[in-house]
C-alpha cells in the first residue's frame, strides 16, 4: 500500500472551512447545490435516463451524460447511503469529469433517487450482486473498456466490493476512487453514537423519509410502525436486517459488506482511497489497518469532514481534484499512484 502524505497534507482549507461539522453541512447544502449545478450544467444538458439490468428483474435507474464527439473513456459515480445521482458531491465531480471530456454515468442504488416504485425488494447494503449486474449492463450497452469508478461513503464501499469481483465478472475496471468508504460498517455505526447527535438524527430522517415512500409504493408488503418508535440507528437497523433483510443479526450483515479484516488483500485494480482524520462517520482508524496491496494508494487529509474537502468559499473540492487526477491518469496509460 502507497501512502501519499505529502500529497494528502498540502490540502488545507480555506479561513472558516477547516471545521469538519462546517465542510460537512455545507457540502450537502443549496448554496453549493445552486453551484455545483451551474458548473455543471454540460453534464446535465446531456444526461439520459437509463435504466439498467440488476438480474433478477431487478431494475436500477441512471443518468448517463455521452461526449456530443470522441470520448475519453467512461466513468462510473456511485453515490453515498440515501444520497442519490443528484447529489452534489455526485454532479460536482460529474461536471468536471465530463468537462475533461469523459462519458459520466451516475447510478442511483435501488431505493435512491425517489426509485423506491421500481423494486418490491427493500435496499440494503449487501445488495452487491445487482450492482455488478447493472455495471456489466452498463458496459455493455456504452461499450466501454477500461474504464473508472468512483464512490463516496457506503458508495466508495460498494466500489471496492464491485472492483473486488471484477475479475470473475468480466468487468473492465482499470481505476478506482473510493472517497470516505465504509471499511468496518460497525466501526462507523459506534463512531456516529460516540460523536455529534446530529449526524445521527439527520441519517435517521432521511431514512425514514425513504422507508415511507417504500411503505406507500408497497403497503402491503412493509409496515413501519415499530422501526418509527425505536431509538438509535443501530437499534434500528438491527430491527431492519433481522426483520427484512433476512439476517440473523446485526452483526451478520454488518460483516457481509465489510472491508475490515485484510479483505481488500485480493484487490487486483489500482485503487485511490481517500479520507479525513476528522470524518465524524467513517474512523480513520479503518485505514490505517489496511492490507499491505501495492494496488491500494492510500490519502490521509487533516481536514476534509465527510466526503467534503471543501478547498474554498467558491466550492471547489479536493476529492474533485484527485478523482479527475488519476481518471486522467489511467486513461493516458500512466501509473495512477506516484
Amino acid at each position: 500500500m502507497k501512502y501519499s502524505n505529502a500529497s494528502a497534507r498540502s490540502f488545507v482549507p480555506a479561513f472558516g472551512l477547516r471545521s469538519t461539522h462546517t465542510q460537512s453541512l455545507i457540502n450537502s447544502s443549496g448554496f453549493r447545490r445552486r453551484i455545483v449545478r451551474k458548473h455543471s450544467k454540460a453534464l446535465l444538458d446531456a444526461e439520459q435516463d437509463w435504466v439498467v439490468d440488476g438480474g433478477e428483474g431487478v431494475q436500477l435507474l441512471g443518468h448517463f451524460s455521452p461526449q456530443p464527439g470522441k470520448s475519453k473513456g467512461l466513468v462510473i459515480l456511485f453515490h453515498g447511503w440515501e444520497g442519490s445521482s443528484s447529489s452534489n458531491y455526485i454532479v460536482g465531480a460529474g461536471g468536471i469529469l465530463f468537462d475533461q471530456g469523459f462519458d459520466v454515468f451516475r447510478l442511483n442504488f435501488r431505493d435512491h433517487g425517489d426509485t423506491h416504485h421500481m423494486n418490491s425488494g427493500i435496499f440494503h447494503s449487501c445488495r452487491l450482486d445487482e450492482v455488478v449486474h447493472a455495471v456489466k449492463d452498463i458496459q455493455t450497452r456504452t461499450g466501454a473498456k477500461n474504464w473508472a469508478l468512483s464512490g463516496y461513503s457506503l458508495g466508495g464501499n460498494f466500489a471496492l466490493r464491485v472492483a473486488l469481483a471484477a475479475p470473475s465478472a468480466g468487468l473492465s475496471i482499470k481505476q478506482v476512487v473510493a472517497v470516505c468508504p465504509v471499511i468496518s460498517p460497525s466501526n462507523a455505526m459506534s463512531r456516529m453514537e460516540q460523536g455529534f447527535g446530529g449526524y445521527e438524527n439527520y441519517f435517521i430522517r432521511k431514512w425514514a423519509r425513504s422507508l415511507r415512500l417504500k411503505e406507500r409504493q408497497f403497503p402491503d408488503e412493509y409496515e413501519y410502525e415499530v422501526w418509527h418508535r425505536l431509538g438509535g440507528l443501530r437499534e434500528r437497523t438491527g430491527f431492519m436486517a433481522t426483520r427484512y433483510y433476512e439476517f440473523d443479526s446485526l452483526e451478520q450483515y454488518f460483516d457481509g459488506y465489510s472491508l475490515a479484516d485484510n479483505r481488500l488483500a485480493a484487490l487486483e485494480i489500482p485503487a485511490t482511497i481517500l479520507t479525513s482524520e476528522d470524518d465524524m462517520v467513517v474512523p480513520v482508524s479503518d485505514f490505517r489497518d489496511l492490507p499491505d496491496n501495492k494496488n491500494i494508494e492510500l490519502l490521509i487529509t487533516r481536514y476534509g469532514g465527510h466526503c467534503a474537502f471543501l478547498k474554498n468559499w467558491q466550492m471547489d473540492s479536493w476529492a474533485d481534484d484527485v478523482i479527475v487526477e488519476r481518471v486522467v491518469a489511467s486513461a493516458q496509460g500512466k501509473d495512477t499512484q506516484s
